[in-house]
């Protein structure tokens, strides 16, 4: 559910000022922000007023949005107005945030002042870096934003206009235009901001419609909103569906087999099994998570909701899933993905997409791809291992769509049906059945600590040295379980461990909670 918030005190129409209106835009690139900016100024210059805008552009990819700031006011006996160049805390008459977050940031500012600001903002959330790189889950509570915008602006206009400038096949500034005209904070006419529009001409006609959309919107209250239907995306290699004879034998099985309250994960898990390999594998993924089911019901697992056999169906199915070589380059040749990136883009039909990708492979997701012997045999060959892998390990720029790129990773990734002789599967499967069985034996004499270890296997994610990482903080985090697995409170150190791991790249903090433990132990 979104929170959608519209609280208006509209101005007369046709108001004057005697001193300028300040209207500071907040967005981050490709939103639009220097065209809505644009716009705001010529549309104030049609009606004989001074305008006079600024910008303080952010920082990298996520890390700072642009400010924009502008100030506008008629001629004074003809003269022409000294405006300033930045915004001063609790003087900005308009703040226009293109995502939430920035949106708090300007409250934190000081921007945002109840006696005088009309807040428009979208509520929804472009992540930040240190968001995204988080070993865990690294997203922001937006409660805090949500809460000081009740009772920090004057006027607030809050709802996802991301989502309706898309539906409308536009960017999200035209969707903020809309809204600020039918804020009526300027005095001018609905009319007047379409003429700036159609002024344009790239474009001009989607961002009508997204303005009017907007305006519509607005005037409408939050009530009146249905979510935008989201674009179908296709895959060029063959995804199991459920018209599938298999799949659907196997999702029968699924329903005969588990218990009600953990079919819905185990379906989404099933799915992504035979996605990532075939419907074999996801014949063992049902015959694995019956296991667990079949220890959980032992435990008297009923009386708790099945929670071991919902976290096994879905840390199984990740932990089957893994990131390989072959994954990898599958993914990176879907159709759907680049469907995608040309949606996102806002493509048309004139223009040719390209994409650069920087792949470093290290020798050893190479020898990952190799059969389990022979990959064996080269890893007792430290000699041969180094001189190939100074071959091997080094970064390489990859235009994914042009034809050799793509015919060598279309190549790669068809290479699944090798993938279950291979040694990297070999020592997936080896290390995801030695931590089942820990959390089977546990879960008999421990019912939450066996959640718990199930729950563990967030920690091992992603590709190459980010992969690596991860199995070291699992590896460590389960060693240190076992000491104190017969402790009453076992399940709690569990926990603390698992987030101690997931809240820090280095580990430092893992680190504090073992020495703790072995201080006890």
């Amino acid at each position: 559910m979104r929170d959608e918030t519209v609280r208006l005190a509209l101005p007369a129409a046709g108001d004057a000022t005697e001193r300028p209106i300040s209207i500071a835009i907040v967005a981050m690139g490709g939103q639009g922000g220097g065209v809505l900016t644009d716009w705001i100024v010529q549309l104030a210059e049609n009606h004989g007023w001074a305008a006079q805008s600024t910008s303080v552009p952010g920082v990298a990819q996520r890390t700072g949005a642009t400010i924009y700031y502008i100030e506008a006011m008629p001629l004074l006996d003809g003269r022409k107005p000294i405006l300033s160049l930045m915004p001063t805390p609790g003087d900005v008459d308009v703040v226009m945030a293109a995502e939430f977050m920035e949106a708090g940031r300007s409250i934190l500012r000081g921007l945002v002042t109840p006696e005088r600001t009309t807040l428009i903002a979208s509520n929804h959330r472009s992540f930040a870096i240190g968001e995204k790189i988080a070993p865990g889950n690294g997203i922001a509570d937006k409660g805090a934003v949500t809460g000081a915008i009740g009772v920090a602006a004057k006027t607030e206009i809050i709802f996802d206009l991301n989502a309706l400038a898309i539906a409308h096949g536009s960017v999200i500034s035209a969707a903020m235009f809309g809204a600020l005209a039918a804020a009526g904070v300027l005095p001018f006419s609905r009319e007047s901001y379409l003429d700036v529009i159609r002024a344009g001409e790239k474009g001009a006609k989607a961002s009508i419609q997204t303005f009017e959309a907007a305006f519509d919107r607005v005037q409408a209250g939050p009530s009146d909103v249905a979510a935008p239907a989201q674009p179908a995306q296709t895959e060029a290699r063959s995804s199991p569906t459920l018209s599938d004879p298999q799949l659907a034998a196997l999702l029968a099985r699924l329903t005969q087999q588990l218990p009600g309250p953990v079919q819905a994960m185990a379906r989404a898990g099933l799915r992504k099994v035979v996605d990532f390999q075939d419907v074999a594998y996801g014949a063992e993924y049902l015959d694995i998570l019956g296991t667990a089911c079949t220890a959980d019901r032992n435990s008297g697992g009923a009386e708790r909701g099945y929670a071991f056999t919902q976290a096994a169906a879905k840390h199984l199915a990740n932990a089957m899933s893994y990131d390989d070589v072959i994954r990898v380059a599958d993914l990176k040749t879907r159709s759907g993905r680049r469907t995608r990136i040309e949606t996102e883009l806002e493509l048309s039909q004139d223009q040719v997409l390209q994409t650069t990708e920087f792949m470093h492979p290290r020798m050893e997701e190479v020898m990952g791809m190799l059969p389990a012997g022979f990959g064996r045999w080269l890893g007792t060959r430290p000699r041969l291992l180094g001189w190939l892998d100074r071959r091997v390990n080094r970064g390489r720029r990859v235009r994914t769509y042009s034809l050799p790129w793509f015919l060598a990773l279309y190549v790669v990734g068809g290479l699944r049906g090798m993938r279950r002789r291979s040694l990297r599967h070999a020592v997936e499967t080896a290390h995801r059945d030695q931590w089942l069985k820990h959390a089977i034996d546990a879960v008999g004499i421990n019912y939450q600590l066996g959640v718990e270890i199930l729950q563990c296997r967030r920690l091992v994610k992603g590709y190459s040295d980010t992969h690596s990482r991860g199995l070291s903080k699992f590896d460590r985090t389960l060693a240190a379980i076992k000491l104190v697995e017969r402790r009453d409170d076992a399940a709690d150190w569990a926990r603390r461990l698992r987030e101690a791991a997931l809240k820090d790249g280095p580990g430092k903090e893992l680190d504090g909670v073992i020495q703790t433990i072995k201080s006890f132990a």
